[in-house]
């Protein structure tokens, strides 16, 4: 009995495999050759209908009638380099001489002035022009200024006839010595006025006083914050310190004792972040805390100097944050580690190579540390040292004055928050008297930074390119050159000018360097000023703002496939030369990739610290054709109301006759080939070449408008577009507005379609990369408004060379494609299915099937579930919810409210979003497969400006384990200093120059912020994108999912870049293949890898010129005390005091 219950058991068993055997092998045959018929037909119509409508063929046949006439040349990239290195010379050169008449002229303004400090002097307050009383007068210091808005300076008001002056709300507007010092700057008036004559193209020149007014031309409305305060002192601006001063090596030295506790450490924070604000990218820096033992603030930090970017800088800032008050004051050994610090700098040729300085912050200092000068740093004193007493105790002021008199700096005394920025200052004027006293003028430029006083600033975020919205500054020290006070070294300001980088970039054309190509500018160490790739904008909610660390990314984080660096350490170095290197592109947001091989040329930039480069793309981007045709032929043709020329482009100089800034590109072209602008400066090439463009596009207008009059147009088909390398474009809507799904396109909102000073339009680029006479279709998912382009490349051959001669496509909405492949993916009812092996009659419309259109680089043109309408998908609800409601009505009531639960396959992700959207994350079981099969394949990308979410900003790992106290405390803490603050501390942001402020970061420091749950912070990122194999056209196969079997054909559509991929819908796979994912992830590096990248300093190059010593310098000028000695008697008082009061606290 047992036997014969065993042997039935064995042959269940049996017969169970055989039936689950049954099953997994019964999936569903796709025949190859049905798809393959699919793809073929609609290859067909799809290539009809968008050579129809493009009209492609047109525009290819008029390009090879002219063929006999045009010329084809080989750009040469070293003589592209000279040319245009030497235009942004001169007009850099330019900008330097106008600073250099501003210098001469305050210097002999100073000469000739003899001090009244009984002045009465009435000048033009910036904030108070215009503005009257109740009464209906002026005010005082207003008075009537007119103003009227000019196109030059971004439509703001402003007087061209007249400078005026802004005091910041902590300087007094009526002190004597500031009145002298204005009156004396009026004498720049007349040289502003004839600076801007003599070169139209200047922006704002101004000078900063270093008694912190700021008078600027044109003269201008300054609004105060909507607290009334005029926050922005001209003295804490970066063109300002860089000019007054030469690089530095500072240590900053902190006392955290138990007797800083409270107001005392706020102010020593805000004293670390003002001095940290001071600093740029040619400084060094480190911050020592101190008790009884010496802590860097950063451990990473150790025993080294990192440079003072702006990335360290706010490195610091947030560890400052966190310093705690604890144990006793020692601080001879701190004195030693940074006297140390500084000396293995020098010694090693690393850091700035210049002033070197030791700032410390201190409530008291009570050693006997003589000993720790005398080792380190007498007789030389090569070591500046600054003394910053805090609070209102000045029981050790005595030996605090000591320690900088005795070592050529600077001492202050610093009782409120309102006092710190102007006694940080001070030592910028003690580092900058070897300057003064020798009267060395240098010419400084800053890095790039974005122009935070104009009030359309978030307006350009919009409307420019992000690379180009920065500005540099040109500025020159102004000296004191009366004889009697030479050896006090004494600064008046600084003079500058600003200049817009898009305006040295538009030197280099855009038709010039091709679609690929590009121009792009570095500084001295190594970080982009522009560059099209630099992105330093990013979205925050719906708000666009600058990163944090937008003006110090650095060639390598842009060019990232110079790994061994062969191109940026030539360029930093100021070396002329070229380079040739194979680069992983990315176009469309970063989503497409490509494979280009760029020929880099570069030189440096004279008498500036910058390096400019270009690049030509091999191939087609390094050709050129030129053809010729007379003004009045061309003129005709340019005036049609379908064309438009590249508005960014500078096709004639409009900025240099104020009569002509009211002119667009095109008019002024039009203009000047009528002759009624023979004046206008235009570039000859470039207007022959639109000239001859525009004849031979011009047929295409007359075709594209008897299209529309004589023919029926299909429903779906909107506009037809075409390009050229002069930037030229024609168009026409074949839908009108009311009825155009892609209203946006190519209108002026339409950045990455229009030919900018940035890029050629994103389908002129795909299509000058896909086979000539082939159109290459994409989709397009703007904020949910979905359509596709196509696109295909023009070409013009002259003997045996072959170029580029524009771009011409056509755009369309879904419905088209769907209408067209919806008919042909479908074999009807009465089809012979005789001689097929598997599913037949086959339909895209059967439940068991799932039908895409997928390009080249794996996006989605069309679904069938598309077609899944809104109204379909609601009565399944209903049906879904029906039934539910007569099973089960209490869990059914429930679950109606979470759609996720009762509809889950409709909410996941709803059907009519996977236009636009990548493959693999529709169907990662079917994409892994063509991965591995080799019909995609992976191209690994990076992106060194991401921005990533961080939980938290940076705190201590401990900090969780702290007690609940800590949080109540420090929330009283953090509320106090912030009432504090905004009474007493007039720097809580700038309105002019900033080297910016994110929103987070505004004021002393409000990292400290707690709102910052979800805050984003630079990083660095990969990301993968794909690229189809065109040699692979087929492929199918089958996928095994647990107990099914999902069956897939893959086909490749002829001369296009789309795949046709048919698979089965019954067989789900999600389980056993996740979705493949476009989404970048964050490179985390370890604690040893961040360290080493934190602190290593790549190849930079110094500025030529250092001031760090004079033996004329009056080094008794150190803080209102004029000869201090040590005292052995109150020293040891002072020590005795000491010792009691740390008994009592």
């Amino acid at each position: 009995m047992e036997t014969r219950t065993l042997g039935m058991r064995i042959l269940l068993k049996i017969l169970g495999c055989f039936c689950m055997w049954i099953l997994v092998d019964a999936q569903m045959k796709i025949p190859p050759e049905t798809v393959q018929q699919w793809a073929s037909v609609f290859s067909v119509q799809l290539r009809d209908f968008s050579t129809k409508y493009s009209g492609s063929l047109l525009f290819q046949k008029k390009l090879k009638d002219v063929e006999s006439i045009i010329k084809i040349a080989e750009l040469n990239g070293g003589d592209l380099l000279r040319d245009y290195s030497e235009e942004i010379e001169r007009m850099l050169g330019s900008k330097m001489k106008s600073v250099k008449r501003l210098a001469e002229s305050a210097e002999d303004a100073d000469l000739y002035h003899e001090y009244n400090n009984s002045l009465q002097f009435d000048y033009y307050n910036s904030m108070l022009i215009n503005t009257v009383d109740e009464d209906g007068n002026y005010v005082e210091l207003g008075g009537e200024f007119p103003l009227e808005e000019n196109e030059h300076f971004n439509n703001l008001p402003v007087n061209t006839q007249q400078s005026n002056i802004q005091v910041p709300t902590n300087v007094y507007n009526k002190d004597p010595k500031l009145l002298n010092a204005i009156y004396n700057s009026e004498a720049l008036n007349d040289v502003y006025i004839s600076n801007f004559l003599r070169d139209p193209t200047l922006t704002w020149q101004y000078f900063g006083s270093s008694f912190g007014f700021f008078r600027i031309y044109p003269g201008i409305k300054w609004t105060p914050d909507t607290n009334g305060v005029v926050a922005f002192d001209c003295r804490n601006r970066n063109w300002y310190i860089q000019a007054a001063t030469s690089p530095k090596d500072i240590i900053i030295m902190v006392d955290i004792s138990g007797s800083m506790k409270g107001l005392k450490m706020t102010i020593a924070k805000h004293t670390i972040n003002t001095i940290l604000d001071t600093l740029g990218e040619n400084d060094f820096v480190n911050v020592i805390a101190y008790t009884d033992y010496v802590r860097y603030v950063e451990p990473c930090f150790r025993g080294t100097l990192v440079q003072a970017d702006l990335d360290n800088r706010e490195h610091f800032k947030l560890l400052v944050e966190e310093l705690h008050v604890k144990g006793e004051a020692k601080i001879k050994n701190a004195m030693k580690e940074s006297f140390k610090i500084l000396n293995e700098a020098r010694m090693n040729g690393q850091g700035s190579m210049c002033n070197q300085a030791i700032m410390l912050i201190t409530d008291g200092a009570m050693e006997d540390f003589e000993s720790v000068f005398e080792e380190f740093n007498w007789p030389e004193r090569r070591v500046r040292v600054f003394t910053y007493l805090i609070g209102r105790e000045m029981t050790f002021a005595q030996k605090t004055k000591w320690i900088a008199c005795n070592n050529k700096g600077y001492y202050t005394h610093i009782s409120t928050l309102a006092d710190v920025q102007e006694n940080v200052m001070e030592y910028l004027h003690v580092l900058s008297r070897p300057m003064v006293i020798n009267h060395d003028h240098d010419i400084i430029w800053t890095e790039a930074y974005m122009d935070t006083v104009l009030p359309n600033t978030k307006e350009l975020f919009n409307t420019k390119a992000q690379s180009l919205l920065l500005m540099t500054s040109v500025a020159m020290p102004v000296f004191s050159k009366k004889k009697e006070t030479l050896s006090h070294g004494i600064l008046l300001g600084v003079v500058g000018t600003d200049v817009p980088l898009m305006e040295v970039m538009k030197l280099a054309p855009r038709y010039m360097l091709g679609p690929h190509g590009y121009a792009f500018l570095l500084n001295n160490n190594g970080y982009i000023l522009a560059h099209p790739d630099l992105r330093p904008l990013y979205k925050d909610g719906k708000k666009l703002k600058p990163k944090p660390n937008y003006n110090s990314v650095d060639l390598s984080e842009v060019e990232w496939e110079d790994t061994d660096e062969m191109l940026r350490t030539p360029m930093v170095k100021g070396e002329t030369g070229s380079i040739t290197l194979n680069i992983r592109a990315s176009v469309d947001k970063g989503k497409r990739p490509m494979y280009l091989i760029n020929n880099y040329f570069y030189t440096d930039i004279a008498e500036t610290p910058f390096s400019f480069g270009m690049v030509l793309t091999k191939g087609h981007g390094s050709l050129m054709f030129t053809g010729n045709v007379s003004v009045e032929e061309g003129l005709h043709d340019l005036t049609s109301p379908d064309l438009s020329i590249a508005s960014e482009w500078t096709y004639c100089e409009t900025d240099i006759d104020p009569d002509h800034r009211k002119y667009t590109q095109h008019q002024a072209v039009i203009r000047y080939l009528q002759g009624m602008e023979p004046d206008l400066e235009c570039d000859e090439l470039l207007l022959q070449q639109t000239l001859f463009d525009a004849v031979v596009t011009a047929p295409l207008e007359a075709y594209w408008n008897s299209l529309m009059l004589n023919d029926r147009l299909e429903p779906g088909v909107e506009t037809a577009f075409l390009g050229t390398r002069s930037g030229l474009m024609r168009l026409i809507r074949y839908a009108g507005t009311e009825t155009r799904v892609a209203k946006k396109f190519l209108t002026s909102s339409d950045k990455d379609n229009l030919f900018t000073i940035d890029h050629f339009p994103l389908w002129y680029r795909l299509a000058v990369e896909n086979t000539p006479g082939r159109f290459y279709y994409y989709p397009v998912n703007d904020k949910g408004v979905k359509y596709v382009i196509a696109t295909t490349a023009a070409m013009v051959s002259s003997g045996d060379r072959t170029a580029m001669a524009g771009a011409i496509g056509v755009q369309m909405s879904l419905d088209w494609l769907e209408k067209r492949f919806w008919a042909i993916a479908k074999q009807p009812s009465d089809t012979d299915c005789s001689n097929v092996e598997g599913v037949c009659p086959l339909s895209c419309e059967s439940d068991e099937l799932n039908c895409f259109l997928v390009d080249n680089n794996g996006f989605i043109l069309l679904s069938k579930e598309r077609n899944d309408t809104l109204r379909e998908r609601q009565k399944r609800r209903e049906l879904i919810l029906s039934s539910c409601l007569a099973q089960s009505p209490r869990l059914c009531t429930y679950q109606s409210q979470q759609p996720a639960r009762l509809f889950p396959k409709m909410t996941e992700m709803p059907c009519h979003t996977w236009v636009g959207r990548f493959f693999g994350e529709v169907d990662g079981s079917i994409m892994a497969s063509l991965i591995k099969m080799g019909m995609f394949k992976k191209v690994s990308l990076f992106d060194y400006q991401a921005m990533c979410k961080s939980s938290h900003h940076h705190a201590s790992s401990a900090r969780s384990l702290l007690s609940p106290f800590y949080i109540i405390l420090a929330l009283m803490r953090w509320l106090f200093s912030n009432a504090v603050m905004f009474v007493l501390d007039f720097n809580l942001c700038g309105l002019w120059h900033s080297d910016y402020f994110v929103d987070a970061k505004a004021g002393y420091h409000t990292s400290h912020k707690q709102k910052k749950v979800e805050a984003l912070q630079p990083c660095d990122t990969a990301y993968p994108g794909f690229m189809y194999d065109s040699s692979v056209r087929e492929a199918n196969s089958l996928i095994k999912c647990g107990r099914c079997q999902k069956m897939f054909v893959v086909q490749q559509i002829p001369d296009s870049n789309l795949v046709l991929v048919v698979t089965q819908a019954t067989c789900d796979c999600s389980r056993q293949f996740g979705p493949i994912l476009l989404q970048p992830k964050e490179i985390k590096y370890n604690a040893t890898v961040k360290c080493n990248r934190m602190k290593s300093q790549k190849v930079r190059r110094r500025p030529e010129s250092c001031h760090s010593y004079h033996p004329k310098e009056d080094a008794k000028d150190c803080g209102g005390a004029s000869a201090i000695s040590l005292s052995l008697p109150l020293f040891s008082a002072s020590l005795l005091l000491s010792s009691v009061l740390l008994r009592w606290t």
